[in-house]
């Protein structure tokens, strides 16, 4: 009998994160065994980052945003966790981060490329219609990037829900960092607003290191996991499963690996 060890992954939340209990459910559904940790949890040592192979920051709003979306998680994660971070990217483990975890993980520094010492910065800032955009959207993967958790995937439909999600930075992003893109129904680029909710340079979506492991994004592939979750699964639209599940699936079958 064949023994399967299942892909330990790591869900951090904090204070206002409100999406952890979808994305535990997704990552057990592609096959992961998910274990839910206050941050606070991590620095007093009682779990280590270590036992895991994938670490995911969820969606929310962590700690209220109060002095910007993700701020206050990031200081507690650079500054507190940052060797153990270090070591984990180094060992090949893989980082997810969700809508606010995406505004976490560049304001941390894991993203573009972790723990640079210098290179280009990146951050997420107000939408450029002013307001919360909480809306569905098409989404094309970047064939030329080597993230390992839009691989395979050509198209998405999936929910967006933010305030802060509009990319910015300060040179010109690689393109292979670039892993998914905003689009029209058709899957053409440019598609102006609302296709494009936030205004984002490039349109992009997501975002990823070199290495394709460390993967951020701002719409939702834990709300879209189940054929009955998406609008319009009455008239028959949609897949088997939900077009956000290729994406746990992926991170699964690669950290099963490792």
């Amino acid at each position: 009998m064949v023994n399967i060890v299942k892909p330990r992954t790591l869900i951090i939340r904090a204070p206002g994160t409100n999406c952890n209990v979808e994305t535990a459910f997704a990552f057990e559904k592609a096959g992961a065994l998910t274990t839910t940790v206050h941050v606070n949890q991590l620095i007093r040592g009682e779990y280590r980052l270590s036992d895991f192979q994938i670490m995911v920051l969820p969606g929310g709003f962590s700690y209220g945003d109060d002095i910007g979306a993700g701020k206050v998680l990031a200081n507690e994660l650079s500054l507190k966790l940052g060797e153990g971070l270090e070591k984990f990217t180094k060992s090949g483990g893989l980082i997810i981060g969700i809508c606010n975890g995406f505004q976490v993980m560049v304001k941390a520094g894991l993203l573009p490329e972790p723990f640079a010492k210098k290179g280009l910065k990146v951050t997420l800032t107000n939408n450029d219609s002013g307001r919360f955009e909480c809306r569905w959207a098409y989404l094309a993967s970047n064939p030329k990037s080597p993230c390992i958790f839009t691989k395979g995937i050509e198209r998405m439909y999936l929910p967006v829900a933010h305030g802060e999600g509009k990319i910015a930075f300060d040179g010109v992003l690689p393109e292979k960092n670039e892993a998914l893109y905003y689009v029209d129904v058709s899957g053409n680029r440019n598609p102006g607003y609302p296709a494009n909710p936030n205004g984002s340079i490039r349109d992009i979506a997501g975002v990823c290191d070199s290495t394709g492991r460390i993967f951020a994004l701002m719409p939702h592939p834990e709300r879209h996991i189940l054929k009955t979750q998406h609008p319009r699964w009455t008239r028959n639209e949609g897949s088997a499963n939900g077009d956000g599940f290729r994406i746990f699936q992926n991170a699964v079958n690669c950290a099963a690996g490792l």
